[in-house]
C-alpha cells in the first residue's frame, strides 16, 4: 500500500526579523513533509521556531525565504484575497488562550467563522448546535465564556475551529492554560477528530510526554531549526 500523500511541505523554510541592528532568525533552514491524516507534534523551548512555524502554516505571516507548500499551494505566491480563503476553507486553528468573544455565547462563538464563510444562518446555528454536541457541549450552548471553565471553553474553540470543516487542524499549545486532566481531556479529543475523522493536526506544545502519546510523530526544535525527530 503507498505513503499517503504529504499535504504539506517545506523546504529551506526561513523566517527572519530586523530587531534594531540585529537580525533575528526565528526560523532558519526548516524542511519537512506533513502526509494527509498525520498527527504531528512540534516541541521546543520558548524560542525555538515552533510557533513561528505554525503561523506560516496558518497563512497568518510570510517566510523570507524557502518554500512552503500546502495542498499543492506555494503559499508565499498567494495572494492576500486567495490567502484568506486557503485560511477560511483550509485550515482551523485552536488557540492556547482560546480568543473566545466574551460577549457571545457559546453557539455564536463557534458560527463566527462560518458567517464570514457565508454560510446560511440556519445552516450555521445547526451546525454550531451540532458540534457543541459533539463537545459534550449542547447543554452550554447558551453559555458565555465567562461561564464556562477552561476546558469547556477550549472544546468551543475546538469545534469554532472545525466549523467550516477545515482539512488541517493547527493547534498553538492547546492545553497550555489547563490542568494535567483537562489537558489529557483535549487531547483525546483531538486524537479521536485525528483517527475518526481523517482531520491532519500539527500541534505545537512544550509537553513532549504528551507528544508522545497522542502524536505520530515529534519534532524538536531549537534555535529556528529541527534538530530531532521521534515516531510514537
Amino acid at each position: 500500500m503507498s505513503a499517503p500523500l504529504p499535504i504539506l511541505e517545506a523546504r529551506d523554510l526561513a523566517r527572519h526579523y530586523r530587531m534594531g541592528e540585529t537580525t533575528v532568525r526565528a526560523l532558519d533552514g526548516v524542511s519537512l513533509s506533513v502526509a494527509q491524516g498525520e498527527f504531528l507534534a512540534l516541541i521546543g523551548t520558548s524560542g525555538s521556531g515552533k510557533s513561528t512555524l505554525l503561523n506560516l502554516i496558518a497563512g497568518l505571516d510570510r517566510p523570507t525565504s524557502g518554500t512552503l507548500t500546502a495542498f499543492g499551494q506555494d503559499l508565499a505566491r498567494l495572494s492576500s484575497l486567495e490567502m484568506s480563503l486557503y485560511r477560511r476553507q483550509r485550515v482551523g486553528i485552536i488557540f492556547q488562550s482560546f480568543n473566545l468573544i466574551s460577549t457571545m455565547t457559546a453557539a455564536d462563538n463557534v458560527a463566527l467563522s462560518m458567517m464570514f464563510a457565508g454560510v446560511p444562518r440556519m445552516d450555521r446555528e445547526t451546525r454550531a448546535r451540532q458540534l457543541l454536541d459533539t463537545m459534550g457541549l449542547g447543554p452550554r450552548a447558551t453559555h458565555r465564556p465567562k461561564e464556562l471553565s477552561g476546558g469547556e471553553q477550549q472544546r468551543v474553540a475546538i469545534a469554532r475551529a472545525l466549523s467550516n470543516a477545515p482539512t488541517l487542524l493547527l493547534a498553538d499549545e492547546p492545553t497550555g492554560n489547563l490542568d494535567s486532566r483537562t489537558s489529557r481531556d483535549i487531547l483525546t479529543r483531538l486524537k479521536a477528530i485525528n483517527e475518526e475523522d481523517g482531520k491532519t493536526i500539527v500541534m505545537v506544545t512544550h509537553d513532549a510526554a504528551l507528544a508522545a502519546q497522542y502524536a505520530h510523530r515529534t519534532l524538536t526544535m531549537l534555535d529556528g531549526a529541527i534538530i530531532s525527530e521521534t515516531r510514537s
